[in-house]
């Protein structure tokens, strides 16, 4: 049985281990990133708290959805129409299926998903952004690319770091099954590349020159430049940006 090595953290890995099971592979658990809510975050509660200030509403990622409707007294949630109170006519953009997922499960419907699942392609569906806020709940290393882009379309992007990805201790077990040789490993961020690459020098493992010369999937084309960046070659990406896409194209590359 081929082995697949996830390195996304434990807590958003599991149905990607099963999908990865359903056909045929070995999932093997590495995680080398943890995602931690940033606490009595008060920029947020205030934001929050005037979402009628703002013309949208914009969620990059699962983790910005799973901070923001935290059940943490330290938060506050939108209501369940994701208006707020007295915040009617804000909208709400998903930067992928799996964000818009995370929404629906608080009640509220995206008013657009890009058809790439990238935050670039986010920008063409807001609209005439000339004088208008744009609440952007973010990880502390989020790339810059969309706020500059909103700031260029005349919009005012208020960016606010709900959480931060940082390094986890390593997994023995998984880092014992890289010694012995894996099929493939997967990257679902930039994050997770680099911070595999440190976790295995940090254990006296070459990352580019690894047994049984694994294939590197990536989930998408920032994640895949990272990955480059650091020296990988032997590289695939989904053709859809989510964990179902690159099972999908491990399957059909390594089956």
């Amino acid at each position: 049985m081929k082995r697949v090595l996830i390195t996304r953290p434990f807590a958003q890995a599991t149905d990607f281990a099963e999908r990865l099971r359903s056909v045929g592979f070995e999932p093997i658990f590495f995680p080398v990133i943890e995602i931690r809510p940033i606490e009595n975050n008060v920029t947020l509660d205030k934001a929050l708290d005037k979402l009628n200030c703002y013309e949208w509403i914009v969620y990059t990622s699962v983790n910005a959805v799973d901070v923001v409707f935290s059940p943490s007294p330290c938060l506050r949630r939108p209501s369940p129409s994701g208006r707020g109170d007295g915040g009617e006519g804000i909208r709400v953009a998903a930067v992928g299926p799996k964000t818009a997922e995370a929404l629906r499960k608080h009640g509220i419907e995206p008013d657009f998903v890009p058809e790439e699942y990238v935050a670039e392609a986010i920008l063409p569906g807001l609209g005439d952004l000339r004088g208008k806020w744009v609440l952007l709940p973010r990880a502390e290393i989020a790339r810059k690319d969309l706020p500059e882009a909103i700031l260029k379309a005349g919009g005012i992007a208020h960016e606010i770091v709900v959480y931060q990805t940082l390094p986890t201790e390593v997994n023995m077990e998984g880092l014992d099954a890289l010694k012995m040789g894996v099929d493939v490993i997967t990257f679902t961020s930039a994050s997770t590349v680099e911070n595999f690459v440190a976790m295995l020098r940090q254990n006296k493992l070459d990352p580019l020159n690894l047994p049984n010369n694994p294939l590197f999937a990536c989930i998408g084309p920032i994640t895949e430049q990272a990955a480059r960046d650091e020296g990988f070659v032997n590289l695939v990406v989904a053709n859809e940006y989510t964990t179902e896409g690159l099972v999908e194209v491990i399957g059909r590359l390594v089956n």
